[in-house]
């Protein structure tokens, strides 16, 4: 998927910041929610969402997230947990947020 390998170029660019170990954890959840989740979302409004598309972006985050946190995926941690270290909420839970604004829209102009 195109939007997943545009969110792993930005993550990459950034990799200096969110992986290491000296940044503070909730600072990493502010950067990578601004810079590299609004890449992977970007024009997700028009997007026909498929399952194989919310699995793909669901496992490039949470590949980013435990890279963020430190964390191996044999630790046997829950993605929830992860993701409330970083302050984060499920990108597919975004995504169709972003989905019903857009239609909200719409139908108001």
């Amino acid at each position: 998927m195109a939007r997943s390998q545009s969110g792993w170029n930005k993550f990459g660019q950034l990799s200096t910041f969110l992986a290491v170990k000296d940044t503070t954890i909730s600072l990493k959840g502010v950067v990578y929610s601004s810079c590299v989740r609004s890449c992977l979302l970007h024009g997700s409004e028009t997007w026909h969402v498929r399952r194989e598309n919310e699995l793909a972006l669901l496992t490039a985050e949470m590949r980013m997230v435990r890279q963020m946190c430190g964390v191996k995926v044999s630790y046997k941690l829950a993605c929830e947990e992860l993701r409330d270290r970083l302050g984060l909420e499920k990108i597919v839970t975004v995504m169709m947020a972003m989905q019903q604004t857009e239609i909200v829209r719409s139908v108001m102009c």
